[in-house]
């Protein structure tokens, strides 16, 4: 259920709010990248996680863009 829980979060969030998470998002992306290439990496799920929760909020985007469009 905390995708739900999750996803009903980024529907109540604004434009800014979404493009703020968004950016903060991929910046964790970008480390844990960084970490496994340099065998670093402490958590190999949250890859699967922030991915899946970048899949959401552009989701959430989409739906925003067909409804105003």
């Amino acid at each position: 259920m905390k995708s739900n829980d999750q996803l009903k979060e980024f529907r109540e969030m604004g434009e800014h709010e979404l493009n703020e998470k968004y950016q903060e998002l991929m910046k964790e992306l970008f480390n844990l990248r960084f970490q496994g290439a340099t065998i670093q990496l402490s958590s190999p799920a949250r890859f699967k996680q922030v991915r899946r929760e970048i899949a959401r909020l552009k989701t959430v985007a989409a739906q925003r863009q067909i409804t105003i469009g």
